[in-house]
């Protein structure tokens, strides 16, 4: 009797031991993102889309853009759409779009797109965190001396990912045809080179996993030809405002030992759902108007898997 009981003391040690040095299950993570959600229904579109994406176990919501075209671009409006995504539950991380700056004129018909950029810096990325109830720290790009102006340049990690934000407006990176008028496209193109260069150091020295990158504009990463292609292509025939930070992104990659997602608000073709494609460790996600919910699994390589937010 004796001796059973010391095996079933042994046996139950041998469990615990056995239990405590298993690895712990890593339930991932799950983050949302608005698309560009004012082509048709305005701010009840973007409140469906917040309420959708209030969920307790969603890590952050990155929001695309603000306003509509045919919104106005005043400071009450502004204003009013600040306090909405700040009245969120999840931490909210907004994103500009081209409709929220780059396409403002003032009263004489003029672009006001710089003078609507700082304003929107003003009201939205003051602070070194993100809107809504619940907030996260953010690292903003303003916090570099050089580049003081681009706070809505930012960037958090949450487990083994780094996110981060950059300003990329889907109007061709607001790259403007006629000679002389580019100042503001040069400047940004300068900052958001800076950016891409210390995002990807700051992910080699933490050691994450993934990096996963977030902006209006559609890069098209798949598009830039390879190889022999690369030598015979023809010259565009226009110039192409996401060349020069899709090839940085793309080289950049190259020597990045994790998976590099890049997750834009761009439309989608008509009855398509969005997805994930994968090329090597480049991944692309169009987003499209509506909603959506990435889940993240870093248990081993990162996977990510792609569901609407409503579902």
């Amino acid at each position: 009797m004796q001796l059973l009981s010391r095996s079933l003391l042994l046996s139950c040690a041998l469990l615990t031991l056995s239990a405590s040095a298993a690895p712990k299950r890593d339930d991932g993570q799950r983050f949302a993102v608005i698309g560009h959600s004012f082509i048709s229904g305005g701010e009840e579109h973007l409140k469906a889309a917040i309420a959708e994406t209030s969920e307790k176990s969603l890590a952050f919501v990155v929001v695309a853009g603000i306003k509509g075209v045919q919104e106005g671009c005043v400071d009450k409006l502004y204003q009013q759409r600040r306090e909405l995504i700040d009245n969120a539950r999840r931490p909210m991380v907004v994103l500009p779009a081209a409709s929220d700056w780059t396409e403002c004129k003032n009263s004489a018909g003029r672009s006001n797109a710089i003078e609507r950029l700082a304003r929107l810096r003003e009201l939205f990325y003051a602070e070194q965190q993100s809107l809504g109830e619940k907030k996260i720290a953010l690292t903003r790009q303003s916090m570099s001396p050089r580049f003081r102006s681009y706070a809505e340049n930012a960037h958090w990690e949450v487990g083994k990912v780094l996110y981060a934000t950059i300003n990329l407006p889907s109007n061709n990176n607001h790259y403007l045809p006629a000679a002389g008028r580019n100042s503001e496209y040069e400047d940004r193109l300068v900052a958001n080179r800076f950016w891409l260069n210390r995002l990807f150091a700051i992910a080699r020295s933490d050691k994450v996993e993934a990096i996963v990158l977030f902006s209006e504009g559609d890069l098209k990463p798949f598009s830039e030809p390879t190889g022999l292609r690369a030598l015979l292509r023809r010259a565009p025939a226009g110039h192409d405002g996401f060349a020069e930070p899709r090839r940085q992104v793309l080289a950049l990659a190259q020597k990045f030992a994790g998976k590099v997602l890049l997750v834009d608000s761009a439309g989608l073709p008509k009855g398509a759902k969005p997805g994930i494609e994968w090329r090597g460790n480049v991944g692309h996600l169009s987003v499209g108007p509506g909603a959506l919910e990435v889940r993240v699994q870093t248990n081993g390589e990162p996977k990510f898997a792609v569901k609407d937010a409503a579902d």
